[in-house]
C-alpha cells in the first residue's frame, strides 16, 4: 500500500463512517486532543474502533488540505455530517506519519463537533465581528 493510497483510503473511510482496517500498522498509536482532553490509544483494531465511533455517520468534506511531511502526511479537513437528524460539523488536523505505507501514528487535532445552531451562533459573531 503507497503512501497516498493509505491515506487515501483513510479520507475516504472516513467520509463513509467506515474505518479501512488495513490502513494502520498493527503497533499504531492515536494520539488525540480534542476540547478539554487528551488521551491515546494503541493498536489496529483499538484505533479503528475509537475512529469508527468519531465518524459513525457518513458524511462530506468541505474543505481538505494536504500537505507532505517526512515520513507522512498532514492532513487538515472539515467534515459536515447528519446525526439524529441534526447537522453537524468538525474541524480537524491529522499528522500522520507512516511505515511501509500504512499509518504508524496519527496525532490529531479536534476543534470539537458542533451542531448547526452552534455552527449559526459562530457564523453570526464573525460577521459582526467584520
Amino acid at each position: 500500500m503507497s503512501v497516498t493510497t493509505a491515506v487515501d483510503e483513510l479520507l475516504d473511510g472516513i467520509e463513509n463512517a467506515s474505518i479501512p482496517s488495513g490502513v494502520f500498522c498493527e503497533d499504531v498509536v492515536l494520539d488525540a486532543t480534542v476540547p478539554n482532553w487528551r488521551f491515546s490509544v494503541r493498536g489496529g483494531e483499538a484505533v479503528r474502533a475509537e475512529l469508527g465511533r468519531w465518524y459513525a455517520d457518513p458524511g462530506h468534506f468541505q474543505q481538505v488540505r494536504r500537505h507532505a511531511i517526512a515520513g507522512g502526511e498532514l492532513v487538515e479537513f472539515t467534515l459536515e455530517w447528519e446525526e439524529h437528524g441534526v447537522a453537524h460539523t468538525c474541524h480537524q488536523a491529522h499528522v500522520l506519519q507512516l511505515r511501509d505505507g500504512r499509518v504508524e501514528v496519527d496525532t490529531v487535532f479536534c476543534g470539537g463537533r458542533r451542531p448547526a445552531a452552534l455552527m449559526a451562533e459562530m457564523q453570526a459573531a464573525q460577521l459582526a465581528a467584520q
